[in-house]
């Protein structure tokens, strides 16, 4: 089959999904459509509706009618809505139809998920995103993983994306994926933590000097900015990716304790962010700017607590 006689359906319309609708309607392929459930909100169905139209996606009403239509699905949801969403395409999709799952994931969610969407005819492929994918767009590095894995690379892959078959069972991309994001995800968390407590003693300047002598090769305060910046946006997404990597560390048979720690870091920052305490902050602020806003909401907290006392 050519890859531009494909119908495909984006299951999720956040920032993945519109990064590859784009790439995708740019490439010609025969349709793109989207289904995603804040299309059932009045709050931000009007605007995610505006967006597609725009961007030459279809909006579709609901996942049943994006699978009437769809050859081929590429899941892009939150970690935890990624089995739930395989659970409910099961449910309907047409026999042979390709179920991407892009989603951060543990293996045995991957697993649990290919047995449901195999059983009602459909082709699963875990396919585990192992980089950021605005800078890269649909030739953002994945590697995939099931039976399908194959066939899947050798359709799509005239269309731009970037594909490795890491296995023909499921849950080893996944595996790859979910350990590297204990240091990825983690690392972000221990400069989040490291550098604003730092701001807050006022003991920065010396901090990330001792950093650049005993890592020379890294820009900390490059870095250090656009990690903030990262976690400030999408905190919630990878604090649910983190509790999936516990999840994979758990079934692993170890103790999940850096993991979930990395999880209620990402989540803090994350409430911060749905608070506003980042509003206004220009896309190139730089980390002290974050952790400034950081700093004045625990002294404001403070200050309430010792009000009330």
């Amino acid at each position: 089959m050519d890859a531009k006689a494909l119908r495909i359906g984006l299951i999720g319309y956040g920032e993945v999904g519109k990064i590859l609708g784009a790439a995708l309607v740019e490439r010609k392929v025969a349709w793109v459509g989207a289904w995603d459930r804040l299309l059932g909100d009045p709050g931000t169905a009007d605007a995610m509706r505006a967006h597609a139209t725009g961007a030459g996606v279809e909006p579709m009403p609901s996942m049943q009618r994006l699978l009437e239509r769809a050859d081929l699905l590429i899941s892009a949801v939150t970690a935890s809505q990624a089995h739930a969403v395989a659970s409910e395409a099961a449910r309907s999709l047409r026999p042979g139809t390709w179920f991407v799952d892009l989603n951060s994931a543990s293996p045995g969610t991957k697993a649990a998920s290919s047995r449901l969407v195999d059983a009602a005819g459909g082709r699963f492929v875990e396919s585990a995103v192992m980089t950021s994918v605005p800078p890269y767009g649909i030739k953002v590095p994945m590697l995939l993983g099931g039976a399908h894995a194959k066939a899947l690379r050798e359709l799509v892959t005239p269309l731009g994306f970037s594909m490795e078959v890491a296995a023909e069972e499921i849950g080893v991309a996944s595996a790859i994926k979910m350990c590297r994001s204990v240091f990825v995800k983690g690392l972000e968390a221990i400069v989040v933590e490291s550098f604003t407590t730092a701001r807050r003693y006022g003991v920065e300047a010396r901090v990330l000097a001792s950093l650049r002598e005993t890592f020379p090769t890294i820009d900390w305060e490059q870095q250090g900015s656009y990690l903030f910046s990262r976690v400030a946006q999408h905190g919630k997404r990878r604090a649910e990716e983190m509790r999936e990597v516990a999840i994979t560390v758990r079934e692993a048979g170890f103790d999940p304790q850096l993991s979930a720690a990395i999880a209620a870091k990402q989540d803090e920052v994350a409430a911060l962010a749905r608070e506003g305490r980042f509003g206004g902050l220009a896309k190139d602020a730089g980390w002290r700017d974050y952790a400034d806003r950081m700093i004045a909401r625990e002294r404001a907290a403070g200050k309430r607590s010792a009000g009330r006392s």
